[in-house]
């Protein structure tokens, strides 16, 4: 009995062993497809360059949904489809501007800073002049809630230095954008500025999202660059300081926007489904090239280089370009919504949405069984730069499907170090990112979809 025990043994490893082997071996084809004959970089070329911002509702919008339709077909997918979804229409109206105005030696100097107005928010649609208060956190906002009527809140909170995986940082500071000008209303101020989101050494204002309730003045919101916030910070304590801002932000009526979908239907079990994507809008500023065209473009290359290998999926995999992630995620709430409504077996999704900087893993939101599945996967990436596998997260588009679904997920984790350079400004440019690494990103998210399709979870 025994013996037979130590036979089954070496035939269930030696299967193993060589079910690793076939796997190896495929990844190997993955990689080698993607390096030589890769497109991404190229389709990422044509998104930013071509095309350029893609808010929700703006031409460039359309202009996208209609080349990743076209693009996807050209591929050879099963099935491209759109699907509709009504989108916030936020139009930023104009040029953002601000000026500082201040004493020096006895004279009225002025000076220009580098201010972009936060998305979502309302214009002064004329110039507003008042005086600066600066404040580091909420908790000095309620302290010197007596001071702040009538005035500009100046929330000067950095980035906190200390975490390696800066989107911890990121996670800390953003409560300012996003809820800062509730907050200062509730006192009395009449505008808003608030430290961009990013720990880089330039001037560039960082945008994004902010939010509003309807009991409270809606005010005009500014993000401003990391040196003009020094600079202003710097001057606030000497003396005095008025700023005049104007902003023209407005909402127009809601539009159509749609997730562009492609599909590879599944041989043996094509009612059971992986999700593979990135959003396809980004902010009116600089071309959206690591937020998010690198992931499109990267979902996009995996559907090119299955398809070149011949490599027909078990599963059905869908391709998705979610519309409408940076101010409204319409786009995740309706794909979520409708394989609800539809019944719709989802296994798994993967999402890449932190830039095309070189991969280092995965953040994974499953249960334990799953994620040491996943895990044990490691020695078989880890060769292409992914090592790096955190219980948690995933991405905000395929997020809406685990909550509806309970569907395991996944975010594909690149180096972070410089990602919020370039987050939401005017520098996120075809230029600032690497052919190498974006390549190297798509060859990861390829191969987890891969062992996904192969094995289930």
């Amino acid at each position: 009995m025994k013996y037979f025990l130590f036979l089954l043994f070496i035939s269930s490893f030696s299967a193993v062993l060589k079910a690793q082997d076939v796997d190896s071996l495929f990844i190997r084809k993955l990689a080698d497809q993607v390096l030589v004959n890769g497109r991404a970089y190229e389709d990422l070329r044509h998104l930013t360059k071509k095309i350029g911002h893609r808010l929700a509702g703006s031409k460039g919008m359309v202009a996208s949904e209609l080349w990743a339709e076209a693009t996807m077909l050209a591929l050879g997918a099963d099935s491209v489809w759109k699907q509709p979804c009504m989108v916030p229409y936020w139009v930023r109206g104009g040029k953002d501007a601000a000026q500082a105005t201040f004493r020096v030696n006895g004279k009225t100097r002025t000076r220009s800073l580098d201010v972009i107005a936060l998305g979502n928010s309302m214009g002064s649609m004329k110039p507003l002049k008042a005086e600066i208060i600066e404040v580091k956190s909420f908790e000095e906002l309620e302290s010197r809630s007596a001071e702040v009527k009538g005035k500009i809140v100046f929330y000067n909170y950095a980035f906190d230095p200390k975490p390696i995986g800066t989107f911890r940082s990121y996670s800390d500071a953003v409560q300012y954008r996003g809820s800062g000008p509730i907050r200062a209303a509730q006192h009395g101020a009449v505008g808003v500025i608030v430290r961009s989101m990013s720990h880089s050494t330039d001037n560039f204002p960082h945008t994004g999202s902010t939010r509003y309730v309807d009991t409270l003045p809606k005010l005009p919101a500014l993000a401003i660059g990391l040196q003009d916030a020094d600079w202003l910070s710097a001057q606030v304590k000497k003396e005095k300081t008025m700023v005049t801002m104007k902003t023209y932000g407005r909402f127009k009526p809601d539009t159509t926007g749609n997730n562009i979908i492609a599909e590879l239907r599944g041989t043996e079990f094509p009612d059971e489904y992986i999700t593979v994507g990135g959003h396809l809008d980004s902010w009116d500023v600089g071309e959206g090239a690591h937020d998010d065209g690198a992931g499109c473009v990267q979902t996009i290359e995996i559907l090119r280089a299955f398809k070149a290998l011949g490599y027909k999926p078990k599963r059905t995999i869908r391709f998705v370009m979610f519309a409408n992630e940076e101010n409204g995620l319409r786009g995740g709430n309706k794909y979520a919504d409708e394989a609800k409504a539809k019944g719709e077996k989802h296994v798994f999704a993967l999402e890449s949405d932190a830039g095309g900087f070189s991969p280092r893993g995965f953040d994974i939101t499953a249960s334990a069984m799953q994620f040491n599945k996943i895990l044990s996967w490691k020695p078989l990436l880890s060769a292409y730069g992914s090592h790096d596998y955190n219980p948690g997260g995933g991405g905000a588009d395929i997020g809406p499907l685990n909550r509806a679904l309970g569907t395991p997920m996944a975010g594909l984790r690149p180096d972070s170090q410089r990602y919020f350079d370039y987050h939401h400004a005017r520098n996120d440019v075809f230029e600032a990112v690497n052919k190498r690494e974006l390549l190297l990103g798509a060859i990861n998210m390829a191969a987890l979809i891969y062992l996904v399709d192969q094995y289930g979870l």
